[in-house]
């Protein structure tokens, strides 16, 4: 017996992708004439107390040896829904699910999934409609302002550039104590060059108080690390950026804080306070000791960072009340937050925390660090329920990165676009607009490494030291490959995000070689300046967060598409072989000149590692 399903055929399922709470979506699911049952559409909530529904399907169509059974269904509050077709005969039950190809099958599969979100979701301003840079502040930029009141346990490099330390001291600990000397007013002074790059949003790597050089062992969420400078460089930082365009969002690391800390001070040094020392002090009901004070519960093992319980009155108010970190910081110029670890965070927590932001302002944003699909997302055996409105407007697109990435350096156009699809059609329209689009983060191999260099697999910190300047054929090659990504990362739907260096021509294997400084005056100018096109691109064509995403080629060789929005079409194309490909051109592209190129492009065809943008 013949079915056919395609839940991104507009004839088999209408409207595309997420949809609004109170939106009705037609379901047409096409049997074979032999089939002389019922068929019905059968929805399974991913979330309490909403309860399975099953919607009759009525024959609407006969066409081409098929029945056509078609039905409609609409949710009234936000849920995940998964859903299958069933076919009722009285001798006969089958059930319709979806095959790896994202068809209809009666063999087995996987349900299809319909997301429905929060009608009044709306993607917040802040990020405009350019570009995303995330800073590392130690490694950007250092002022020259001396730094003062610096703890005794910090080494203060004074050879910018210099490979940062990964050695173990002599008890076998990381410390990440070393630090170069980047501050606030450096990222201020570099503000007329970020506006160059077409930036219109910072996100910052954490800025308060903590005792070591990545600061997500937060020490003291109400003030700046003092190597970074002071309250008043943030608010200058932060009113400075605004007269550009550009707001700055903050790294929140809510799950844990440091045990160097004025909330759990083993180490000693806030006095005779904190939760380790004392337990009756304020901190102690933050925090879960399985035996006090040295067995305590802490992220991944690590004893440096004790977890804390966010769901706690006294830390949820800490964090999220009227006079809390989160408001403070908003007030004082803030745009939002990138929620470290955010799968670790309880809904209660994500709840409070976006009422805060939203409260503040709606148009300040809350981003969230989740790996995986976002839309369906498991976490301690939970359902969460990030993207049907009321916890983020955006997450961290690693799902785009990895796709991207393996199909510059291997091929497989085919698996690009299915990595593609699948956000549009589970991601609701709001959230797709400001996804963060980064081909590097603090958590990666730099692009470039990532796209020239060995592959790091299970080599050690050591290996990867040896490795941190790539040979000049292996840079080149991970250079051109680079270029392409960012030609379609600045394409892609939501915000393409630069990691601070990727555009001068860093290169870094993981931790901490991933965290070098930027090489001011050893810039590589010809990417610099590549990359400033597309962020100029980007603002003279502000039509990128509701432009419609058509697919054009998906091969191994070259990856194309359109975005499109009224009168307005952008082709984003590159061929990332040696070799020169022809190039499909769209109806209305045929004499188009190109608005950015890379490498060679004739009209008809692209040379081997090319790239181009055309505009109708």
């Amino acid at each position: 017996m013949k079915v056919y399903f395609d839940s991104r055929n507009p004839s088999c399922k209408t409207p595309f992708g997420a949809v609004p709470t109170g939106q009705e979506v037609t379901f047409t699911l096409a049997v074979g004439k032999d089939w002389a049952g019922n068929c019905r559409l059968c929805l399974m909530p991913a979330h309490y107390p909403a309860q399975p529904v099953t919607v009759p399907m009525e024959l609407a169509a006969v066409d081409f040896g098929c029945n056509y059974y078609r039905c409609t269904f609409a949710g009234d509050e936000p849920q995940l829904w998964f859903y299958h077709f069933e076919l009722v005969a009285q001798s006969q039950r089958w059930t319709v699910l979806r095959d790896p190809d994202g068809q209809a099958s009666l063999s087995g599969g996987e349900h299809w999934q319909l997301t429905v979100y929060d009608r009044n979701m709306k993607a917040p301003s802040c990020f405009g409609e350019g570009v995303m840079y995330q800073i590392f502040p130690d490694r950007f930029y250092f002022s020259g302002t001396p730094k003062e009141n610096v703890p005794a346990d910090r080494i203060l490099r004074s050879d910018w550039g210099g490979l940062p330390e990964w050695r173990p001291d002599e008890k076998g600990k990381i410390r990440n104590n070393d630090y170069f000397g980047g501050d606030l007013r450096g990222i201020e002074e570099k503000l007329d060059y970020l506006e160059s790059l077409g930036v219109t949003c910072l996100y910052l790597n954490p800025i308060f108080e903590a005792h070591s050089n990545h600061r997500y062992d937060t020490a003291d969420y109400e003030k700046i690390d003092p190597l970074l400078g002071s309250e008043e460089d943030f608010v200058s930082l932060c009113r400075e950026a605004k007269k550009r365009g550009i707001s700055i969002i903050l790294d929140g690391v809510f799950s844990h804080t440091g045990a160097d800390s004025r909330y759990f001070n083993r180490e000693g040094r806030y006095g005779e306070g904190g939760a380790f020392r004392d337990t009756n002090s304020p901190y102690f009901p933050w925090y879960q000791f399985r035996r006090w004070p040295e067995d305590y519960e802490c992220w991944w093992g690590i004893p440096t960072l004790p977890n804390v319980r966010e769901t706690e009155p006294s830390y949820l108010q800490y964090i999220t009340g009227e006079k809390g970190v989160v408001r403070k910081w908003l007030r004082l110029g803030a745009s939002g937050f990138r929620l470290d670890v955010a799968d670790e965070l309880p809904d209660t927590f994500l709840d409070a925390l976006y009422a805060c932001v939203k409260g503040h302002n709606p148009d300040c944003a809350v981003i969230g660090e989740v790996w995986e699909d976002a839309s369906n997302k498991i976490s301690y055996g939970q359902r969460r329920r990030y993207l049907l409105g009321g916890q983020m407007d955006s997450v961290m697109n690693y799902p785009f990165r990895n796709a991207l990435l393996h199909y510059l350096r291997y091929g497989g156009g085919g698996r690009f676009l299915a990595a593609i699809l699948q956000v549009l059609e589970h991601y609701p329209p709001p959230v797709v607009s400001v996804l963060m689009n980064s081909l590097s983060t603090h958590d990666t191999l730099r692009a470039i490494t990532a796209l020239g260099g060995e592959p790091v697999e299970h080599h050690d910190r050591r290996w990867q030291s040896e490795r941190q300047i790539l040979p000049e054929e292996l840079y080149w090659k991970g250079r051109h490959l680079f270029a392409l990504g960012c030609i379609l990362q600045y394409g892609l739907p939501g915000i393409p995000c630069l990691y601070y260096g990727d555009e001068a021509g860093m290169c870094g294997y993981q931790d901490p070689f991933n965290r070098g400084c930027y090489p001011w005056g050893k810039e590589d100018a010809g990417l610099v300046a590549f990359l400033q096109i597309l962020g100029k691109i980007r603002k003279d064509f502000p039509i990128f967060s509701e432009a419609e995403f058509i697919p054009v080629c998906f091969s191994d060789e070259v990856c194309s598409f359109v975005r499109k929005k009224g009168g307005r079409a952008i082709l984003f194309a590159v061929n990332r072989t040696g070799e020169p490909c022809p190039l499909i051109l769209p109806p209305g592209f045929e004499t188009s000149t190109p608005l950015a190129g890379y490498g060679e492009y004739d009209g008809k065809s692209l040379g081997g590692l090319s790239g181009v943008i055309l505009t109708n």
